[in-house]
C-alpha cells in the first residue's frame, strides 16, 4: 500500500515533467535525443518509495515518529509486515506503542534474548521472522521486527535492509539532535547556575563587606567609650533610621535622628513590663507598631531596650544585623558600667556607713579622697524613701542617678527601709524629689534633709535629724515631698532626742481621756482632733479627710469638749491640744 502511494506520488512528479516543453530549463537536454521512456519496473516503484520514506524520515526529529513511519511503510521494501518495534532508552529496549498485542510477550523475549544482535523471531501464521537491529555508529537505537507470509526473495532483502539502515541513521539523527538540545539545555542551565552563583557570591560578599563595615563601626564606638549616645549615632547611620536607647522602665536615655518627641512620652508601667516579656518570649528584634525593638540583656537581666523607628517598613535583614550588633556591644558597656557601679556603691556604702555610726577623721578623709569626694566642706544628711520601691540596689543607684542629674555630689548608701546621702550641698528643694518622680515613675516619695554638718562628728546626730524631718513629712497631710528639719520650727523639739517619758505626761495630761475613751468604745475622737488641727480648723477638709459627713464632725468635736472639758475656742487649750495630737501621732507614734 505504502509502495503504491510513493509510486503515484513519483508518477504524479513524472507528469509535471513531462508537460514541460523540449529544451525548457526544467527538461533534461538528453530526453529529445532518447525517446520515450521504458515503463517502470516494480523495483523501480519500490526504490522511488523508499527514496520519499528516506526523506520523510530524515525530516522527522522524534524517535518514537522515526520507527512508526518504518512500522507503518514497511512494505516498500516487499511483502513484509512489522510485528513490533522497539527504541533503547536509558540502557532498555522500550516497545512503541503501535506494537501488536497478539504475541507480545514471546516477541517482547525473543527481542531481549538477541542482546543487540539480530536475529529470527518465530510468529504463528507467519512464515518468516526477523528480529533486525537499528544500529547507528556509537549505539544499538533499537529493534524492528519483520515477518513475511513467504521467504523474501534476493532482491527483496536489500529493500528490507536499505530500510532498516536508513531508519537506523534517521535515528542517529534524531538522536544526535536530541542530545544537541539536551547539551544546549545543560549548557542554559550550567549558565543560569554559574549566573546565580556569581550573584550569590557577589551578595555573600557584599554581605561580609556590610558585615565588616558595622563591626569596624562598632569597634569605634568601643574605643571611643561614647556610650549609649555613641551607640545610637553607629546606629542611626548604618541603618538610616532613627536609633533610641531607653531604660528598662521606659524613659529615653539616648535619641540620635529625626523626629524625636518633646517631650518624650510618660511610660505606663503595665504595658511596658508587658512589652518588655513580649520581646524576651522571642529571638532577635520584635517589631511593635512603628518600632524595631531587641532587649538589652547580659546574661538574661534586662538593662535597658535598643529600638529604631521604623514607620515605613524599610528594615531587612542588614538593619537586623546590625542593631542585634549594637545591642550586643550595648549589654557588655552596659554591664560593665553596672558592675563600676556596684563597685563604686559599695565603697561609697562602707564609708558612709562608717560616717552615720561616728568614725576616726583621717581614715574618713582618706577614703573620700580615693573615691573622689571632699569631705572637708560642709555637708547635708538626706533621706530618701519611696512607697513602690524597696531600698535596694537597684533603687539605691536610681537615687544616685538622680543625684547627680540635678548637680548633687554625695556619697550613698541605704539602710532597710531608705536611701542616705552624704551631699556636699542644700539640695534644692524640689529639684531631687522631681528627678526621682521622673525615674520611678510615681511621685509617691518622701525626703527628708539635715541640718548643715560641719564636722564629721556631727554625722550622725545630723542623720537623726534628716529621719526626724522625713518622718513629720510622712505624717503631715503632704505627705510627699521634701522637708527640711531647719524649717520644721515647733516640731523640731519633739525630736527624739527629748525625754519621752515627759512627752508622754504631755500627752495624757491633755489627751488622756480622750485615749481612753476610744480604747473603751473603739472610736477615733483622737485621731478626728489631730486632723481638725491639719486642716487648719476647717469643716469641710477635715470631713472629707476623715470620710464622714460634716454633722459627723460636729457631732464628734462636741464630744471632744464633752469628754476632754477642754475649749478649742480657747487660744491656750487649742495650742496645747494641737501639740499634744503632733506628739501623739509622731514621736509616740499614734493609735496604741
Amino acid at each position: 500500500m505504502a509502495g503504491s502511494r510513493a509510486y503515484n506520488l513519483h508518477r504524479r512528479r513524472s507528469d509535471r515533467e513531462g508537460s514541460l516543453p523540449w529544451g525548457s530549463p526544467g527538461r533534461p537536454p538528453m530526453a529529445a535525443r532518447r525517446g520515450p521512456r521504458p515503463p517502470p519496473t516494480p523495483a523501480d516503484h519500490a526504490l522511488h518509495a523508499l527514496m520519499v520514506l528516506s526523506s520523510a524520515l530524515f525530516d522527522t526529529r522524534d524517535e518514537g515518529e522515526i520507527l512508526r513511519l518504518a512500522m507503518d511503510h514497511i512494505a516498500a521494501a516487499g511483502p513484509y509486515r512489522a510485528e513490533a518495534g522497539y527504541l533503547r532508552v536509558d540502557g532498555d529496549l522500550v516497545p512503541s506503542p503501535t506494537n501488536g498485542r497478539i504475541h507480545a510477550l514471546a516477541v517482547d523475549r525473543r527481542v531481549r534474548e538477541l542482546a543487540g544482535q539480530d536475529g529470527p523471531v518465530t510468529v504463528p501464521g507467519r512464515p518468516w521472522g526477523r528480529a533486525l537491529g537499528l544500529r547507528g555508529l556509537e549505539r544499538l537505537h533499537g529493534y524492528l521486527v519483520v515477518t513475511s507470509q513467504r521467504q523474501p526473495t534476493e532482491a527483496e532483502r536489500p529493500l528490507l535492509a536499505i530500510l532498516v539502515r536508513h531508519t537506523a541513521a534517521a535515528l542517529s539523527v534524531a538522536f544526535a539532535h536530541r542530545r544537541q538540545r539536551e547539551d544546549a539545555l545543560e549548557l542554559h542551565r550550567l549558565r543560569e547556575e554559574r549566573t546565580a552563583l556569581q550573584r550569590q557570591l557577589i551578595s555573600v560578599v557584599a554581605e561580609l563587606g556590610y558585615q565588616r563595615a558595622v563591626h569596624a563601626v562598632m569597634t569605634d564606638v568601643a574605643a571611643s567609650g561614647g556610650g549609649e549616645e555613641a551607640v545610637t549615632r553607629a546606629l542611626h547611620g548604618l541603618t538610616g533610621l532613627p536609633a533610641l536607647v531607653e531604660d528598662r522602665f521606659g524613659r529615653l536615655r539616648s535619641w540620635t535622628g529625626p523626629s524625636c518627641p518633646d517631650p518624650y512620652p510618660e511610660p505606663d508601667p503595665v504595658r511596658q513590663d508587658e512589652m518588655l516579656h513580649a520581646v524576651a518570649r522571642e529571638v532577635g528584634p520584635v517589631r511593635i507598631k512603628d518600632r524595631l525593638i531587641t532587649l538589652v540583656r547580659p546574661h538574661g537581666e534586662i538593662l535597658g531596650v535598643l529600638a529604631l523607628v521604623d514607620a515605613r517598613g524599610e528594615a531587612d535583614e542588614h538593619t537586623v544585623f546590625a542593631m542585634e550588633h549594637a545591642a550586643t556591644w550595648l549589654a557588655l558597656e552596659l554591664a560593665h558600667l553596672r558592675n563600676l557601679a556596684e563597685v563604686e556603691l559599695r565603697l561609697h556604702r562602707e564609708l558612709v556607713d562608717d560616717l552615720l555610726a561616728g568614725t576616726d577623721e583621717v581614715s574618713a578623709y582618706a577614703r573620700s579622697e580615693a573615691v573622689g569626694h571632699d569631705l572637708h566642706r560642709s555637708h547635708y544628711i538626706v533621706v530618701v524613701q519611696w512607697s513602690n520601691r524597696t531600698a535596694d540596689d537597684s533603687f539605691a543607684q536610681t537615687v544616685g542617678r538622680a543625684a547627680s542629674a540635678v548637680g548633687m555630689r554625695s556619697l550613698l548608701t541605704r539602710r532597710s527601709d531608705h536611701v542616705v546621702l552624704v551631699a556636699d550641698d542644700r539640695p534644692h528643694t524640689r529639684a531631687l524629689y522631681e528627678a526621682l518622680a521622673r525615674e520611678t515613675g510615681t511621685w509617691s516619695g518622701t525626703i527628708g534633709v539635715s541640718a548643715p554638718c560641719d564636722s564629721l562628728d556631727d554625722i550622725p546626730r545630723r542623720y537623726q535629724e534628716a529621719q526626724r524631718a522625713l518622718d513629720v513629712r510622712r505624717h503631715s497631710r503632704k505627705r510627699y515631698g521634701t522637708t527640711f528639719f531647719d524649717e520644721l520650727g515647733l516640731y523640731r523639739i519633739l525630736g527624739p532626742g527629748n525625754d519621752y517619758r515627759e512627752l508622754e505626761t504631755f500627752v495624757h495630761e491633755w489627751l488622756g481621756q480622750l485615749i481612753d475613751y476610744d480604747s473603751r468604745h473603739h472610736t477615733a475622737m483622737v485621731e478626728t482632733l489631730s486632723r481638725y488641727f491639719d486642716c487648719g480648723g476647717n469643716y469641710d477638709e477635715t470631713a472629707e479627710s476623715l470620710a464622714i459627713h460634716r454633722s459627723t464632725l460636729r457631732y464628734r468635736l462636741q464630744r471632744i469638749r464633752d469628754i476632754s472639758g477642754n475649749d478649742l475656742a480657747n487660744v491656750e487649750d487649742r495650742l496645747n491640744l494641737q501639740v499634744a495630737t503632733r506628739v501623739w501621732k509622731i514621736v509616740l507614734g499614734g493609735p496604741g
